[in-house]
């Protein structure tokens, strides 16, 4: 065994694998739940989402330059302010990250009980996976496992060759749609509510909980994959941005065209009466293209399974980043000698991915939560990006974008904002799961004796205050996204981006040059240095 990873991954193998894990069952699901929230509107939720997650993905993208660490999204917390935030925002992290490899395997399989079989239809009630859907599922799984446990190479040919045909496939769809049914009424009918049919919070709540954020939550995977690439200072932001441009342009047309390609039947009950368990291919089938729907049918194991790869290699990773971080035992950070990837990491994350996969059964029941859950820790990338500067010449910056500045605050807020669109509940049940993983943090801390303790939880009560005002203004704000309503829609969102800057401030100061920053920066230069 050892402890460093391969630097075998190069730029495009990086940005396939960014554009893989985003171009997953988002695609096949999103624009369905997209329209039933927010009608044609969806139109600009896409365009939304993909804007702010393009901010959110530029501090990142600086921040893995700087960083070529294996498991780096789990990690900068820690280098920034310590254990507390780097535990908090690596758990949600990780939970987000390692629940999507099972939810990819329940698309493929949703997707296949539409097939004109009787077998296959009892794979899904309508609702979630039956038993036999779930052993199908289950197998799924294992096999994006085995596809990771033998090489970081064999991962890297593998997903090159899926993604490009999980890009071919989207753009087929809209072409053929397109040219054999688009209907532009779909857009406009009075019928239905007209463009907009349930307002700009419509709008809004579909970036939250449509699968929009989680579909684009792949531009992690190179981030997480930094320290096996070979020139990480150059890799890491073309591949999170381009697959972010790319990804959105795709999601875009791909909405444009379900819009259009809905047909009067469908929609007979409206909008937010679209029930579809198969949306693209029911598409297809009321048009009759059937060599479409054998393609989609076809796509709906390729593309989630791409995804489902993508994320066992990135999951695995993340668990080396939080053994690193000090938050679970040595043997997760060993890494096989022979083939570079750190097999016990992998095994751990394929018992999680089994118990997400029998707790939550649907595609729709998990992705909002997933969504959410990633929000936790992408409010912390600004905040690291901005103390890391403001250290200087004591850190290494292979790379400085432009305008972070202005960029880090309004990815800060724009963050904050889907979290509050996201609706109450559901905020309160995610900030829930994210305390679940804090007896293990307590149990590190006395293990360690709470060495350092004071220091890092004076560091991390920010996010803690954070946390805790989110769920106040989710609870209390507009009625339209679920709360009592005592601060009305559009003041919620001028206290939200007020308070949220103060917080991003609050964070910024709370930073400190921490033992891990240290060592971290030293790796760091170290990589760096052999790239010369």
């Amino acid at each position: 065994m050892k402890n460093e990873m391969r630097r075998d991954i190069r730029t495009f193998a990086l940005t396939m694998t960014g554009l893989g894990s985003i171009i997953g069952s988002g695609w096949l699901f999103g624009s369905w739940k997209a329209a039933s929230v927010a009608g044609p509107a969806a139109i600009y939720s896409w365009i939304l989402g993909m804007i702010i997650i393009l901010f959110i993905g530029l501090t990142f993208a600086e921040l893995g330059a700087m960083f070529p660490a294996s498991g780096g999204m789990v990690r900068y917390g820690q280098f920034s302010h310590g254990s507390l935030v780097g535990f908090i925002s690596g758990w949600a992290n990780w939970i987000a990250i390692v629940s999507v490899i099972p939810v990819e395997a329940v698309a493929s399989t949703q997707y296949l009980s539409s097939w004109n079989f009787k077998w296959a239809h009892q794979l899904y009630n309508g609702s979630e996976l039956t038993f036999p859907g779930l052993i199908i599922a289950a197998f799924l799984v294992i096999v994006y496992f085995l596809l990771n446990y033998f090489t970081v190479s064999l991962f890297a040919r593998v997903n090159s060759t899926i993604t490009i045909f999980k890009f071919i496939i989207p753009v087929i769809v809209i072409v053929g749609i397109m040219y054999t049914g688009f209907n532009t009424h779909n857009f406009i009918a009075p019928e239905h509510g007209g463009f907009m049919p349930n307002g700009w919070s419509g709008v809004l709540t579909a970036v939250a909980t449509s699968g929009i954020v989680f579909a684009f939550n792949g531009f992690q995977s190179p981030i997480n994959l930094a320290g096996e690439a070979k020139k990480p200072g150059r890799s890491i932001p073309i591949a999170v941005i381009s697959s972010i441009l790319i990804a959105g342009v795709i999601y875009v047309l791909l909405q444009i065209t379900f819009l259009g390609g809905v047909t009067e039947g469908m929609l007979k009950s409206g909008w937010s009466h679209l029930n579809l368990s198969s949306p693209f291919a029911d598409l297809a089938m009321a048009l009759g293209l059937n060599w479409l729907v054998l393609l989609l049918f076809a796509d709906a194991f390729v593309s989630p399974s791409g995804t489902g790869i993508t994320y066992t290699a990135t999951t695995a990773r993340m668990i080396y980043g939080m053994e690193r971080n000090g938050f679970f035992p040595p043997i997760f950070g060993q890494v096989n000698s022979k083939v570079g990837v750190p097999r016990a990491a992998m095994w751990f994350n394929l018992v999680v991915s089994y118990i997400f996969l029998f707790l939550f059964r649907g595609w729709g029941s998990l992705a909002s939560v997933i969504s959410v859950a990633t929000l936790i820790s992408y409010v912390t990338g600004p905040v690291c990006v901005m103390v890391f500067r403001q250290f200087g010449d004591n850190i290494k910056h292979p790379l400085q974008i432009k305008g972070m500045h202005i960029i880090a605050p309004i990815a800060f807020i724009a963050a904050s904002l889907i979290y509050y669109w996201a609706t109450w509940p559901l905020t309160g049940k995610v900030t829930f799961i994210i305390i679940i993983g804090l007896p293990l943090y307590f149990y590190y801390q006395v293990k360690d004796h709470f060495k350092g303790f004071a220091k890092d939880f004076k560091a991390g009560i920010w996010l803690i205050a954070y946390l805790l005002f989110m769920i106040m203004i989710s609870w209390i704000g507009s009625s339209k996204f679920g709360g009592l309503n005592i601060i009305p829609f559009g003041y919620d969102f001028l206290v939200i981006a007020t308070f949220g800057f103060v917080f991003y401030l609050w964070g910024i100061k709370s930073g400190w040059l921490t033992e891990h920053l240290k060592q971290g920066n030293k790796a760091a230069s170290e990589k760096l240095s052999s790239q010369h």
